[in-house]
């Protein structure tokens, strides 16, 4: 008699991956301590695993400590010679957020070891990551963008006097941001040219690229938010909206507390809604992404123009993070919606 209980059937091992190198890793280790207690028992034997601050691997005993304390510095051995203790699980989620995680890096580790990971893989995290490629091949298939140029450090230490009458038809005001980061880190908004510089000045700190884009004519414009969830054959959730009182979604604004508010769904026109969502789908696809990803989006009211800001590869996931609410609201809760990843991330691509 051939036992078909889930008591019977063998646990499927979890790595989950947490913590790393960039802003982003205490809100990495809250996001895994949300997904460890969602996971069923019965059907998943969960191991965490922290990578600190400086890039290395804890082992599993130092790995819960971090996990309590909310944050990991230093210790453990480098990420290459432990990666290979990987190949004892079925799967491994990259719950990594920024450069060194979310950007293909981890996602080439893992497929060079054969082993299957929730989330894009290489070429999707990296377009993603990149801002200035993710638009030039969003641009190609036709979805609507705010007018940016890109900025180089070379270029810019060379003649930057240059570089800002190049960027004299984007007008005032602009938005500077590294191509390569996340958490709004080294972002600025600069309303003239002495301002500008100084942006430039930051951004290029943290990335050998920069991104300018101009900025909105009519006003802040609303941001909403898609969740996409699937591989190739993707679904979208209802549209979310973030409202806040700063100029823009800055550092603080994310991750201070009540600085920022969610609303689920978005009051905004159905034909605003379904588009943002037909949208969100075709960049997912366009980006060669798979599993889960965010798609923020700048909306207009006055205009009805929608334009396309990021693509994230690997949102926060905490219980109370816009992505998970997103599918709540889309019908599905939060430890259905983990269990669904992995089942995405065993399936052939």
């Amino acid at each position: 008699m051939t036992c078909q209980t889930a008591m019977c059937m063998p646990k499927l091992r979890l790595l989950l991956l947490c913590g790393g190198q960039s802003e982003e890793h205490e809100v990495s280790l809250n996001s895994a301590k949300s997904v460890l207690s969602a996971l069923s028992k019965d059907r998943f034997e969960v191991t965490p695993l922290v990578i600190t601050k400086a890039g290395r691997w804890l082992p599993p005993s130092e790995a819960n400590a971090a996990l309590e304390r909310g944050a990991a510095e230093t210790g453990g051995e480098l990420v290459l010679q432990q990666a290979s203790s990987a190949t004892n699980f079925d799967v491994v989620f990259p719950l990594l957020h920024g450069p060194m995680g979310e950007d293909g890096t981890v996602q080439g580790l893992l497929t060079l070891a054969g082993i299957p990971f929730v989330g894009s893989g290489v070429l999707g995290s990296a377009s993603s990551m990149d801002k200035l490629v993710m638009k030039a091949v969003l641009g190609a298939h036709g979805i609507p963008q705010v007018a940016y140029a890109g900025v180089t450090r070379a270029e810019y230490n060379t003649d930057p006097q240059r570089v800002l009458i190049t960027l004299e038809p984007l007008g005032f005001p602009v938005f500077v941001k590294p191509a390569n980061l996340g958490s709004s880190v080294g972002i600025s908004k600069a309303g003239d040219k002495s301002e500008l510089r100084a942006a430039l000045e930051l951004a290029l700190r943290f990335d050998r690229r920069a991104i300018v884009e101009a900025g909105a004519s009519h006003g802040k414009p609303r941001e909403l938010e898609v969740g996409i969830l699937g591989n190739d054959a993707p679904s979208a959730s209802p549209v979310g909206e973030l409202t806040f009182d700063g100029e823009f979604y800055d550092y603080d604004t994310k991750y201070v507390a009540g600085r920022a508010q969610m609303h689920i769904p978005a009051q905004v026109p159905l034909e605003i809604a379904q588009r943002v969502q037909d949208l969100a789908l075709t960049a997912f696809k366009a980006l060669d992404c798979a599993g889960l990803a965010r798609v923020d989006f700048f909306y207009v009211p006055q205009t009805g123009e929608v334009y396309l800001n990021e693509v994230n590869t690997m949102p926060g996931f905490t219980q109370t993070s816009m992505y998970p609410k997103l599918w709540e609201a889309g019908g599905i809760g939060y430890g259905d919606l983990v269990a669904q990843l992995v089942g995405l991330a065993l399936e052939a691509r």
